[in-house]
């Protein structure tokens, strides 16, 4: 019997009985053919994986919650070309029995050399509002602090601790490198690929898992961000009102369509390039994430993208 194996290591594991402990990501009671079934997505850092528990259903599911971390006794299967979990045993651990960081995926990105380059960029506007505004929200350490360790999404793409901060800084290189190109006003570009995010900071809750706050359901990380820069003008003599405007319009805009919760479309060249640039880095990295999430070595396709309606080739 294997055991302590991470999610990287199961197809190792193929027809072995493992006992490891995981964190409850989804949990799902589903009705079968002769009797109830819980599916459950299981995680720890190194990725996630389908388990089922077939047996005894509906008492195990009252033992935990999503969110809890559980020690399962399982076997790994192969289902359909995918590696799989049929649970046995499963058991809700305390706090005290595992440290949270095993679980919880992270950039595996250098945070302080983020946050530097985050600040080179501030350092190289040079509106002074602009400028000034930045530095009263990056230089405030309680809150810089949620944004370095915020996600910048639940699912798709950067969803793990420092992502936001890591595709907040390759928005803003790629603005940097097309201000080189395009006729556009790059202070205004760089704020916005900066700031385009930043309600995310309040969307998203960080606990045993990325989900939404009430907050962010209710209202959105669009206009959080929307309402934050026009807090931060406020404090700002004589911060001009035609500026503010066209960076209220970046934040809004960035999301490219309405049908993609856009509040606005964009409608100057900066806000084309910021929505590209975003779009680039989003699609990009979710993406290469599917594709690092193949566990079956032999898979020639990604799993299923269901936001984008395909799969990935990867041979």
């Amino acid at each position: 019997m294997a055991q302590n194996i991470k999610i990287n290591q199961l197809s190792n594991s193929l027809n072995q009985e493992i006992v490891s402990d995981f964190l409850v990501s989804q949990k799902e009671l589903r009705e079968g053919t002769k009797a109830n079934y819980l599916r459950l997505t299981l995680a720890d850092k190194t990725g996630s994986m389908v388990g089922n528990v077939w047996s005894n259903a509906d008492t195990f599911s009252e033992k935990f919650k999503e969110g809890d971390v559980v020690r399962i006794k399982a076997i790994v299967i192969s289902y359909k070309g995918k590696y799989q979990l049929n649970i046995n045993v499963i058991k809700p651990l305390f706090p005290e029995e595992y440290n949270l960081a095993d679980f919880i995926a992270s950039t595996d990105k250098d945070i302080n050399k983020l946050s530097d380059k985050l600040f080179l960029f501030i350092d190289s506007i040079k509106n002074n509002y602009l400028k000034e505004m930045l530095l009263n929200i990056f230089e405030d350490k309680e809150f810089y602090s949620k944004f370095a360790q915020a996600p910048a999404a639940k699912s798709w793409h950067h969803n793990y601790v420092g992502g936001l901060l890591e595709h907040t800084i390759s928005v803003a290189t790629i603005c940097d490198f097309s201000s080189h190109h395009y006729p556009v006003d790059r202070d205004l570009l760089l704020i916005g690929a900066i700031l385009h995010d930043i309600g995310k900071v309040r969307e998203y809750s960080l606990k045993s898992s990325i989900d939404f706050t009430a907050e962010g359901r209710l209202v959105g990380h669009i206009p959080l961000g929307d309402q934050l820069v026009c807090e931060q003008a406020a404090k700002i003599n004589n911060f001009p009102q035609g500026l503010l405007m066209k960076l209220r319009h970046l934040i809004l805009a960035h999301h490219g369509e309405y049908e993609f919760a856009s509040a606005r479309l964009p409608q100057t060249i900066e806000a084309v390039l910021l929505h590209q640039a975003d779009n680039l880095d989003a699609q990009t990295v979710g993406v290469k994430q599917l594709i690092e999430a193949q566990q079956n070595p032999e898979a020639e396709w990604t799993d299923f993208d269901r936001l984008n309606n395909r799969f990935y080739f990867m041979k």
